[in-house]
């Protein structure tokens, strides 16, 4: 078997099959389909509880790796025609946990715990698997497994449809697999074997821990991706309006072509952007981008981690959750009313080309 080394510039290390550090940094390690048993999970009864973006993929790409699959739902579930129609058989959370050996919980965060507590737990045997697409329920003891039961994840990097459209074209989206609880010592073998039937081997299966998953997927949520990038560009619309120009013209300038630049770094990283943007785009990115995050800004950001390391954050959402989501409803509210929405809905009425959502074609 080749030892596949993969070095990045920032001079850390991805090896085969091999955990080795460098300096402080840690390397992690990649597996492909050779290094997974297939026939492992072929072996298992698998139940898919959800059957949202994730869930769709991984049980039809199970199903098409030869694993017995059934989907979970809770009564009353839209999903259920869906599944039905791509000829997978429904059962109801609870039926479907207690078929199983391997239970995927592919259920959103927030409806996790309670999935567990009242259709799960109770239908758990000893040698059963428990996975998830997630970290977060586990590593915050939102959800505690009994002791003779496997726990642990496989997480493709990439959106469902994604994740499906590849292992359909013969290819795959780079998975996260993560053991937290290993009685029998077959963790990692199975979750090898599960990322490699829904196409992960293909392209690279990253080894990781519930922690690490956990808190930079809510850290990327929160810094940057989501919240970090909306208050930029709610922030840069506000001050180009309030300086006096046009809210259609900034809101294509800060918003709408937010998606050429993202789409730039997303095919070749930040110096693909800046060599693919006008000279006077990327100097003037240089000397003011500083200018805008800055050391304050970055402390900050530190503080944020912070919060999702000791479980404030967490604490936050599952109040939000006990409370019938009102402080979310307040927020969400609060974000559409922002102007910028107002204008952008007026100018994507004459972009025939963007798909829009179904809340603004109702």
């Amino acid at each position: 078997m080749s030892d596949k080394r993969i070095t990045s510039p920032a001079d850390s290390e991805i090896h085969r099959g091999h955990h080795i550090s460098k300096g402080n940094i840690v390397a992690i390690e990649l597996f492909y389909d050779d290094d997974a048993d297939l026939s492992i999970i072929q072996g298992r009864k698998v139940a898919v509880i959800g059957y949202g973006s994730q869930g769709h993929a991984h049980s039809l790409s199970l199903r098409d790796s030869g694993v017995d699959v059934v989907i979970g739902l809770r009564e009353g579930s839209k999903s259920k025609a869906k599944a039905e129609e791509q000829g997978l058989k429904v059962l109801t959370a609870s039926e479907a946990a207690a078929w199983a050996d391997v239970i995927m919980v592919l259920a959103p965060d927030t409806s996790q715990a309670s999935i567990f507590t009242e259709d799960i737990e109770p239908n758990l045997q000893d040698g059963n698997a428990l996975f998830f697409g997630h970290g977060l329920n586990i590593h915050f003891g939102l959800i505690k497994a009994p002791e003779n039961v496997t726990v642990a994840m496989v997480a493709p990097k990439g959106p469902g449809h994604l994740v499906r459209r590849q292992f359909v074209d013969g290819k795959g989206v780079p998975a996260l697999i993560a053991v937290h609880q290993d009685p029998k010592g077959e963790g990692q073998a199975l979750a090898l074997s599960y990322a490699s039937a829904i196409g992960g081997g293909r392209a690279g299966i990253i080894k990781t821990t519930f922690k690490e998953e956990t808190e930079t997927d809510l850290f990327g949520e929160q810094a940057v991706l989501c919240g970090g990038t909306e208050e930029l560009v709610k922030t840069g619309f506000e001050v180009m309006v309030e300086a006096g120009y046009a809210p259609e013209m900034a809101y294509f300038e800060v918003l709408h072509e937010l998606k050429l630049i993202v789409d730039l770094m997303y095919e070749g990283g930040i110096a693909r952007m800046n060599y693919s943007v006008s000279d006077t785009a990327e100097f003037g990115g240089y000397v003011s981008g500083p200018r805008v995050i800055d050391a304050d800004t970055k402390e900050r950001m530190r503080g944020i981690l912070t919060d999702i390391q000791d479980g404030t954050f967490v604490k936050r959402l599952v109040a939000n959750v006990e409370g019938g989501n009102k402080e979310l409803e307040g927020l969400r509210k609060e974000n559409a009313e922002h102007p910028i929405e107002v204008t952008g809905k007026k100018l994507r009425d004459l972009m025939s080309w963007v798909d829009r959502p179904i809340t603004e074609t109702a």
